[in-house]
């Protein structure tokens, strides 16, 4: 979504996996045109979807990059499997490049491909964006292959990072792993090739995000909504449902509030919305029965007649609608055990009412932390420190709401993703001076923003 918004300022192409499994898949992608944008999208084989993307990205890269160290499983199939979908990635787009373009890849499904399309001479400079955290070298040393995947970091120009810590777990990493050298406070240089390491958090694009919330809403989930509050103030949640996001530990700080303030049954309702995904992954089919298990068990020992504690939903809502639930809400309750940026922190605070906004209580593992400072930080582990935070938020005085939303809020107009984008773009341009910009191919991998 955050692409999708900033992508409208530009005439390009966006290239990537079409999300749909063939047999026997083309070898040039499929080009769809809409105006401003066309989109190049190729298909993948079976083997391709288990090895290179549930396999090698999802089982492997993922808990690695989010620390869970425990959960990752490394196969050397897997692995080549990664490799093979980013050759034959690399070699369909390498075709569409035209010599003015910039390439501007997203993610960590596409870490080798601006190697690959050096590979096939392509000399155009090269971005990559990298969305989700970027741990710490002891952690990403455990990953088999990992010292291979930094080689291939300086065939790009410019790496973009959510946070400053990111930024230098990845070049403490190349200094350790690869020999790299520092060249300045944020260009390093690798054997003959320089790549330039900066922190660029993401933004929102506030105004829309404004306009969606002050709509007046018609669906069913949000009409529900309405008339099942009454004079009870609403928590919300809203995540993808993924290890990384803490559900199962939000649960149960909010029962250790209801236990610890049990004036507060009845008059509180807290909806968690967590549409489901890669659910050919094992573990997230096992994550999937534990946030059911701790639902029903919470639900079952606190929920009187006439009122549930917590509302669970894995259905997927447009923005239109969360807009409007985030508005409705007293409290956003963001607490992912580890997370990159977390977009829900800032649209949550984009979509509040000015004379009467929620509290956000966030995660300060949450690359947004380090921007919206005036957020309730908190430890996501600890259950008594979170179910703290929700009463304070529950019973701040409007001043001081007013205040700590205001002061976010200007957070996110400073570095909207308008401008988070126009800033990647500009610095990627300085790479080549003797050509004029045209176009901007932009590779991404998928659509998960949350």
């Amino acid at each position: 979504m955050a692409l999708h918004e900033a992508f409208q300022a530009y005439k390009g192409l966006w290239f990537g996996w079409s999300g749909k499994v063939s047999a026997h898949p083309a070898a040039q992608p499929k080009i769809i045109d809409k105006g401003q944008v066309q989109y190049a999208v190729m298909d993948l084989t079976s083997l391709d979807r288990q090895e290179y993307y549930n396999g090698f990205a999802n089982r492997a890269l993922w808990p690695i990059m989010h620390y869970r160290i425990g959960l990752s499983e490394f196969s050397r199939a897997d692995y080549a499997g990664y490799l093979r979908v980013n050759r034959s990635f690399a070699s369909a787009l390498a075709h569409l490049i035209q010599p003015d373009d910039l390439v501007w890849v997203h993610d960590y499904h596409l870490i080798p491909l601006a190697s690959e399309l050096r590979a096939v001479g392509i000399t155009n400079p090269i971005g990559y964006f990298h969305h989700i955290p970027w741990p710490a070298p002891e952690v990403l040393g455990a990953l088999p292959g990992s010292t291979e995947l930094l080689r291939v970091i300086p065939d790009y120009d410019l790496v973009g990072v959510q946070t400053e810590r990111d930024a230098d777990n990845l070049r403490r990493s190349l200094v350790q792993e690869v020999g790299a050298v520092h060249r300045g406070a944020d260009l390093l240089d690798v054997g003959s090739r320089h790549v330039r390491i900066k922190s660029a958090p993401i933004g929102i694009d506030v105004h829309g995000f404004q306009q969606a919330a002050q709509r007046s809403g018609s669906s069913r989930l949000l009409k529900q909504t309405i008339a099942g509050l009454g004079s009870r103030k609403l928590i919300i949640g809203v995540d993808r449902l993924d290890y990384s996001k803490g559900i199962p530990e939000r649960m149960e700080a909010f029962e250790r509030f209801l236990v610890s303030h049990p004036d507060q049954r009845g008059r509180v309702t807290y909806l968690q919305i967590a549409p489901t995904s890669r659910s050919e992954v094992p573990e997230y089919a096992t994550l999937s029965r534990v946030v059911n298990e701790t639902l029903g068990r919470i639900n079952g020992s606190l929920g009187e007649p006439g009122w549930v504690p917590i509302h669970y939903v894995t259905s997927t809502y447009s923005r239109a609608v969360l807009a409007r639930l985030y508005r409705l809400s007293r409290v956003g309750l963001v607490t992912p055990i580890r997370d990159g940026m977390n977009l829900v922190a800032k649209e949550y605070v984009a979509a509040q009412d000015p004379q009467d906004p929620g509290v956000l209580i966030l995660s300060k593992f949450a690359g947004a932390a380090e921007e919206l400072t005036n957020a309730l930080i908190v430890n996501p582990n600890d259950k008594v420190e979170v179910a703290e935070a929700i009463q304070q938020a529950l019973h701040m005085s409007r001043e001081e709401r007013v205040a700590r939303w205001q002061a976010m809020l200007n957070v996110l107009w400073a570095s909207d993703v308008s401008q988070w984008a126009a800033s990647f773009i500009k610095d990627l341009a300085g790479h080549k001076t003797s050509r004029a910009r045209s176009k901007i191919a932009l590779a991404k991998k998928e659509n998960e923003h949350r």
